[in-house]
């Protein structure tokens, strides 16, 4: 044996072992749990968890609703969108027409709210297409039904060949139609097809001399989900959530950015033939196939209590006058009616007669969204005062909004939401513990981590994981829960991170989705005691960023802007003889530059132009603002960088309130901001501090100098029906950190459990639809001895640790 080899390959491994036990001890940092299991605390909230459900991103149309053409109805546009003709013949043409009866000939409607079709001049062969939502997926073997409405003139006697064509030319599955009529009448086909392929499109082809009309063409697969009939992946994958709640329908599609494009529930049930097709806000024509009666028999078939949210008589642009509510307030009790009414009842017997008799028993009911102020007080308690009479059970929901929540009658429930990048959440992830115990619930009815997140990584997951660590803590404030978007079409995202992102044969869950699942599906009944020691504190974010002038459903003027450094030198001044193309300008704002004065004109929410270098840190802006006319007063935007909403609302909320707006601290105070007055408006940033000088005085200041949060987020529970002991335990820090678990005050562990993992090799790391579960739980057993676990967290990681009591 060679020694002098041996010896130097020993003292190499020697110091290579020293330096990775140096290395990791360098990336780890250590704490101390201690769960008092012997005083358990409050009830968790049976209703902690739930799902919020709104027709975003194509998340109905396209799909959870599982029709496969799109613009069947020929309602969405006057020109044929979303179809495609071809003839043999240029004198054979097709238009949209609506239905005219006092014509001549008349142009009859297939009904009274479906009032266009389309009409196939026909000379000769004609094909017509329609690939859906990017591609039709079908699956060999499966059936399809199929039917659309026709009807012939002029004599026209041609058979339709209806045809599922593959890209490649490959006809999938083929059907007949004959003995079309003059009259309307419905053709229907079952398809059965003899291949799987993604990327399908409908074909309608014949040939003759005359006039076709042809409406609601529909396609739909025989297998769908339960009673609801939706698209099963996406059905199953929400129900894999757990959720106790739905609520539905929006959001922003209850308001509308008017009244003539807001949800109306009596326009979405019944025969789906008549219901008219609407201009949704988030940019598409909704079908309304997926209506209020189909919303609450998902919710029934997802085991979840049905919360219902409805217009409060506010859209986003209009306000009904008081004494017209009356209509407003009877279409709450005549959707209470609907879901609970006996069948003997007139809204009742309609749910009977769409197929579901037995009461839907609604219990929950938001009065508006996102409204606030004098004008939602108003209506608030209007419609508490009617409904409550009639059905002094149905517990009523408040909007918390701008100036916070109306006070006339106490809300038993308010509804917090919360947009913000993953620091916000964490620094907030101890915001409800110091909540009145004796005021309203709360209903955080939308919340995700939408900035600094990529389209949805890890970090942000884990920021959101930290946040319902406290949330379950406090769970005798905090009633119910919901992440916001739910579901994302891949090619129509007007949100920028949603839960479940799919196209039209597959789905992925962010990583978020994860938390959510292990959040529902470990949830226990009554609250234990955690206390948290010797973990490391995270340091606050620093911000930096560029600026933004803005107004909101008003218009205003702004002059005279500089932006200086802390020493005091220029960095932007511009002379507002023109708007520069470099600015960066929101949709529907109007904003023109002259005599050194710039204009925002459009009389439209969110109308914001952005400019200067988004590496600035420390800066002071100086600006001269006026309100010109509208409902608000101006905005100042700073350390602007993406989606960041740092700035000062001043007037905002409908003229209410000054609101400083800073990352992970918001303050505001009462203020009115008066029309055609210039106001010398200044900010000053320095490290986390921001001070906002109005007229030369110090009016708002914000500081988290002094803000500390530990880089561990727990929360501990107790299911009172299995026994066992449930940890949540989030690391939020970039490090491991090693932790000592102490379980107080009980005997007889068995000495196992189990332990599931999220967490990644990076903090960016993201899902897609290649790759789905890149970042996704992992479970191990748990094994430990007494009543201690000693246990390393990794960096940016949420661990579930259930530990069986006999």
């Amino acid at each position: 044996m060679n020694t002098k080899v041996t010896t130097k390959a020993l003292l190499l491994i020697s110091l290579l072992f020293s330096s990775v036990l140096l290395l990791q001890a360098q990336k780890t940092s250590k704490a101390k749990l201690t769960v008092d299991v012997s005083n358990p605390g409050h009830k968790i909230s049976p209703t902690l968890f739930g799902l919020f459900f709104e027709d975003i991103n194509l998340s109905a149309d396209g799909g959870l609703y599982p029709e496969l053409i799109r613009n069947r109805s020929f309602e969405d546009a006057d020109s044929l969108q979303y179809w495609k003709f071809s003839a043999s013949y240029a004198q054979t043409k097709a238009a949209i027409v609506k239905a005219e009866v006092q014509s001549r000939p008349p142009v009859p409607p297939l009904n009274a709210f479906n009032r266009k079709s389309l009409c196939i001049e026909a000379t000769d062969a004609f094909k017509l297409e329609n690939n859906g939502y990017w591609g039709i997926r079908l699956v060999q073997g499966d059936k399809y039904r199929f039917k659309l409405a026709a009807r012939a003139v002029n004599e026209l006697k041609t058979p339709l060949t209806v045809s599922l064509v593959a890209a490649n030319g490959n006809v999938l599955a083929t059907g007949e139609i004959k003995g079309i009529t003059s009259e309307w009448n419905y053709f229907p086909l079952t398809l059965t097809s003899n291949a799987t392929d993604n990327n399908v499109r409908l074909e309608i082809a014949g040939s003759g001399n005359g006039k076709l009309y042809l409406d609601m063409v529909t396609l739909f697969p025989e297998k769908t989900w339960k009673k609801s009939g939706l698209r099963p992946d996406l059905a199953e994958a929400m129900q894999a959530l757990t959720p106790k709640f739905l609520r539905f329908p929006g959001g922003c599609w209850v308001e509308g950015e008017d009244f003539a494009h807001m949800n109306k529930w009596k326009e979405t049930i019944g025969n789906i033939d008549t219901r008219t097709p609407l201009w949704n806000i988030w940019g598409y024509n909704a079908t309304n196939g997926l209506g209020y009666h189909e919303y609450l028999q998902l919710a029934e078939d997802l085991g979840a209590e049905p919360l219902y949210c409805i217009n409060a008589g506010m859209s986003h642009r209009e306000t009904v006058p008081m004494d017209q509510m009356g209509q407003w307030l009877q279409n709450a009790l005549d959707a209470i009616e609907y879901a609970n009414g006996p069948v003997s009842s007139v809204w009742g017997g309609i749910r009977a007669n769409n197929g579901h008799p037995e009461p839907f028993n609604l219990k929950y009911m938001e009065i508006g969204n996102e409204n606030g102020s004098a004008p939602y007080a108003e209506r608030w308690e209007a419609f508490v005062k009617v409904i409550h009479a009639k059905y002094p059970d149905i517990v009523l929901i408040a909007n918390e909004w701008a100036g916070g929540h109306p006070k006339n009658p106490v809300p038993a429930i308010v509804d917090e939401h919360y947009y913000n990048n993953p620091d916000w959440f964490i620094w907030n992830s101890n915001k409800y513990d110091s909540y009145d115990r004796n005021g309203s619930k709360i209903f955080v009815g939308e919340y995700a981590v939408t900035s600094g997140t990529g389209n949805g990584n890890l970090r942000g997951a884990i920021g959101e994981a930290a946040w319902m660590t406290g949330m379950e803590r406090n769970s005798d404030v905090v009633v119910m829960a919901a992440y916001a978007p739910l579901l994302c079409h891949a090619k129509h995202k007007a949100w920028p991170v949603n839960l479940i992102n799919f196209d039209n044969h597959r789905w992925f869950g962010i990583p978020s989705y994860y938390v959510q699942q292990l959040f529902a599906t470990n949830q226990g009944t009554v609250n234990l005691p955690v206390t948290v020691e010797q973990a490391p504190g995270i340091d606050l974010p620093r911000t930096k960023g560029g600026i933004g002038l803005g107004s909101w459903l008003n218009s205003a003027e702004f002059k005279e802007l500089e932006v200086t450094d802390a020493s005091g030198k220029v960095l932007f001044k511009p002379d507002f003889k023109a708007v520069d193309p470099t600015w960066r300008k929101t949709p529907n704002s109007e904003w023109s530059a002259k005599d050194g004065v710039l204009r925002q004109s459009g009389i439209s929410s969110n109308t914001t132009i952005y400019m200067g270098d988004t590496a600035w840190t420390d800066y002071t802006i100086k600006v001269k603002a006026r309100k010109i006319e509208g409902e608000n007063g101006f905005q100042i935007y700073f350390h602007n960088k993406g989606r960041n909403r740092n700035r000062w609302d001043l007037g905002g909320y409908t003229n209410s309130v000054n609101m400083l707006e800073v990352g992970m601290v918001n303050e505001s105070m009462k203020a009115t901001i008066e029309s055609g007055r210039w106001y010398e408006v200044q900010i000053e940033l320095r490290g986390s501090s921001v001070k906002a000088y109005l007229d030369g005085k110090l009016t708002q200041l914000v500081s988290a100098d002094n803000l500390k949060v530990k880089g561990i987020a727990t929360s501990a529970s107790k299911d009172e029906k299995t026994g066992d002991i449930i940890l949540k335990i989030v690391n939020v820090t970039a490090k491991g950190i090693q932790t000592e678990i102490q379980l107080k005050g009980v005997t007889g562990l068995a000495g196992t459990g189990t332990a599931t993992l999220l967490t990644s090799a990076n903090a960016t790391d993201e899902n897609t639809l290649d790759n789905p579960t890149k970042v996704a739980p992992k479970t191990e057993k748990l094994k430990f001895s007494g009543t201690k676990i000693t246990r390393l967290f990794p960096a940016n990681s949420l661990t579930i640790l259930r530990i069986p009591t006999k």
